[in-house]
């Protein structure tokens, strides 16, 4: 953590404040980590059977490495590339059981749902407090998340009207913007609230959204519960967090 002063200084002149989601907002993140584990591992453990390769399965530095963040299809072609299988991209309307990137997109969709479901969505309080705390300063606020489940998280979460501005996957496709770790989606929320980029803290848990963030110009907070603070840092948080309450403790007043 900064000091006081450093953090007044580095962070003066802030106008909007522009979160991602997933383990940002909202402890979903663990949902999307399990169901692209279950993903595959039955994925890689029935095509381990049908071609004699060994069956190695996903790790937890798999989806911090080459899925976390990232658009649902580019997780998955990114993954895949790393254990050296190419498949083809096929279609968004791909049923589950279709072996390409769209299918196994899709699968991992629904499990999502199911995990969703199942356990509902719980908000981190500080991250609420902030959002809170800022709207009364005046500042503007934006989501900025890969998922196109962003919507329905946020209506579920209670805190869907805290936002000025939200850019989802769902808009991402509508407007053809490359996915994180590309910071084109930052840049459109950004535009979306006529704040300019050096105007604007990005608050990322994710290594691409950390990239995507300093890409596009903005300061960004890294926000570390699991023990990558070092990563963040690595790729450019300008400082990492353990929950948000830290970053409004130190904002300039």
């Amino acid at each position: 953590m900064p000091s006081t002063g450093t953090m007044t200084s580095s962070f003066a002149g802030i106008r909007a404040l522009l979160f991602d989601l997933d383990g940002v907002l909202t402890r979903t993140a663990s949902l999307h980590a399990a169901s692209w584990k279950r993903l595959f591992d039955e994925y890689l453990s029935e095509r381990a059977r049908r071609t004699g390769e060994p069956f190695v399965p996903f790790e937890l530095a798999d989806y911090r490495r080459y899925v976390d963040g990232k658009p649902r299809y580019d997780g998955v072609q990114s993954f895949l590339a790393s254990r050296g299988i190419s498949l083809p991209w096929g279609s968004p309307t791909d049923p589950p059981d279709r072996e390409t990137i769209g299918g196994l997109g899709n699968r991992k969709d629904r499990y999502f749902e199911e995990a969703l479901r199942e356990r509902g969505v719980e908000t981190f309080p500080e991250a609420v407090r902030l959002l809170r705390d800022a709207r009364a300063r005046g500042l503007k606020t934006a989501v900025v998340s890969s998922s196109k489940n962003c919507a329905q998280i946020l209506q579920t979460a209670g805190i869907l009207d805290l936002f000025d501005a939200r850019v989802d996957g769902t808009e991402a496709e509508r407007l053809h913007l490359p996915g994180k770790p590309a910071p084109d989606t930052f840049l459109e929320a950004a535009r979306r609230l006529h704040v300019a980029p050096d105007h604007a803290v990005v608050f990322e848990d994710a290594i691409s959204g950390v990239e995507a963030g300093k890409r596009g110009g903005f300061r960004v907070v890294g926000v570390d519960e699991s023990g990558h603070a070092d990563a963040l840092r690595e790729h450019g948080a300008d400082m990492v967090v353990s929950h948000l309450g830290q970053f409004a403790d130190l904002m300039p007043r």
